[in-house]
């Protein structure tokens, strides 16, 4: 019986960059083989508490242009449906398996844990495992010295090329599940973006050449955000697009615009911001890389019962219902399309955490759930960021009525996702609770009935937050468990002082409120 390679395919659903595929390829080549790309849809992982049915929908799409990328060059893709010992188990019982490959991954303690035991099982039966780099992340790292030198090195490599043809063997590709094959309960997202590969190289390509001329300016408000930001987001997460094809893509344009004619000062500087971006996208994923207990434990220990859970308090946030307008607009927004840019993604965050004082862990779950560019490796480490637990951050804590005044004064966003006060004057929609009686009579509309007084008072319960976070930060025990986590996560580019040799240190990068916002 002639070799099988088998190619796993997870969260890197393309065949370009995607060394798993060649080095498979060319093994089959060697030795007379055939090739099986397969993706395994894993119920026990699509029902965590972290996972939705719009991330299927986003993940399926991409799945079904795989099948056809790949059918194109030989072998389409192989989907089957069970946990991933039983899937391998079964194809190792009908053909024999001589490797398989698949990229790395910084994933959560379920996909940690099923990954070990694919380790195991791989050894039990022979069968050699081969896991390649994917991004800037370094598995097995020591420390973070010369970490941004090597991200530019890999970065920089030449992308390995797609194999022309696979041998393929007989087998039946199987169906690629819908939502509820896998248990996943509905949920709708008509403003969903699109999967896919097709859909990556759009988004791409259009924000390097048509719409990222005003990122850098218009990153911050979600009513400029949706169209000036890459949107590359969802395709990164999900492996439609490289990391490695994202920052080339970026450099060539920058390259090209500095050789360009006329005024192209905007250009360049949202591009320089840009890539600035990218290198911070697996900064936040080499943290969690490094240290996975931050998906579950606050990273600083001082922050580790400090906060209750309020069930009704995080119903009200959860469902855009706090009584502030522009905060209920962005969770709104959220809901519907899957996407909110990264500004208002730690408003959010802030709000429950210090205005609402609820513990941080289901607050992220439910964020995990609506973003379609869920990234564990970003999301925990910017869960802690924005909550205050990390010990070496600043406690920034939003205020919402201002972050509306700011990002949306006119209150067009409030106005298009809270229609409940589409009528409301500007000088009142982001506090509509000040309208008289009599002015609420008039536009029918009572605060509290139609739409709710806000759940508190958000510059009282700031300024509590702020003491109670504060309070926990003097004495040498704490600076100690500070310096060590700087000293471990922290970036290297900054030149910070470490806390404990330093009460003021200069701001780092790793406090900024824009280091992700590709999306």
């Amino acid at each position: 019986m002639a070799p099988v390679h088998v190619i796993w395919f997870k969260r890197d659903l393309r065949t370009v960059d995607h060394l798993p595929l060649l080095t498979a390829a060319r093994q089959a080549m060697r030795d007379g083989g055939g090739v099986l790309p397969l993706y395994i849809a894993e119920p026990d992982w699509w029902t965590q508490p972290d996972m939705s049915a719009r991330h299927w929908a986003f993940a399926r799409e991409c799945l079904s242009q795989l099948r056809v990328d790949l059918a194109g060059i030989g072998a389409p893709l192989v989907v089957r449906i069970g946990g991933a010992i039983e899937v391998l188990n079964a194809l190792n019982q009908r053909f024999v398996i001589a490797s398989l490959d698949s990229h790395e991954e910084t994933g959560t303690a379920w996909t940690y844990d099923r990954d070990k035991t694919v380790a195991m099982w791989a050894r039990s039966v022979g069968v050699p495992w081969t896991q390649h780099r994917d991004s800037g992340v370094i598995r097995s790292l020591k420390d973070r010295d010369g970490w941004a030198r090597a991200w530019d090195r890999f970065m920089s490599e030449t992308i390995p090329e797609t194999p022309r043809a696979l041998p393929r063997i007989d087998i039946d590709p199987g169906p690629i599940p819908e939502a509820t094959d896998l248990g996943l309960s509905e949920d709708p997202c008509p403003g969903r973006q699109p999967g896919g590969r097709s859909a990556a190289l759009e988004a791409l390509q259009g924000f390097l050449t048509q719409r990222g001329a005003r990122y850098q300016k218009e990153m911050s408000s979600p009513l400029s955000a949706e169209a000036s930001c890459s949107r590359i987001s969802p395709h990164l997460a999900w492996g439609t697009l490289s990391m490695r094809e994202a920052a080339q893509a970026t450099w060539a344009r920058m390259a090209e615009l500095r050789g360009a004619p006329g005024p192209t000062g905007l250009w360049q500087a949202s591009m320089r911001s840009f890539s600035g971006r990218l290198h911070w996208h697996c900064h936040f994923i080499q943290k969690f890389e490094d240290q996975p207990s931050i998906e579950t434990d606050a990273l600083h220990p001082a922050y580790r019962n400090i906060r209750d859970f309020d069930p009704i308090r995080h119903q009200a946030w959860a469902e855009g219902r706090t009584g502030w307008p522009f905060l209920d607009a962005c969770m709104r927004s959220l809901r519907a399309t899957g996407w909110i840019n990264f500004r208002m993604r730690a408003m959010l965050m802030s709000a429950s955490s210090y205005q609402l004082w609820n513990h941080w862990r289901e607050p992220g779950l439910h964020l995990a759930r609506l973003f379609t560019d869920y990234e564990p490796g970003i999301h925990w480490p910017q869960t802690q960021m924005q909550s205050g637990t990390t010990g070496i951050n600043t406690a920034r804590i939003y205020n919402p009525i201002k972050q509306g005044l700011d990002q949306d004064p006119d209150g067009a966003f409030i106005r298009r996702w809270v229609p409940e006060l589409k009528d409301v004057p500007t000088s009142a929609i982001h506090k509509p609770w000040t309208l008289s009686p009599l002015e609420q009579a008039d536009l029918g509309l009572t605060i509290g009935r139609e739409y709710p007084n806000p759940i508190v008072d958000h510059m009282e319960a700031g300024r509590s937050a702020r003491a109670k976070i504060w309070a926990v930060r003097d004495g040498q025990p704490y600076r100690d468990a500070a310096e060590a986590i700087q000293d471990r996560h922290g970036s290297r580019r900054s030149g910070l002082a470490q806390p404990s040799r330093a009460r003021k240190r200069k701001p780092s990068p790793d406090d900024g409120q824009g280091s992700l916002d590709f999306g």
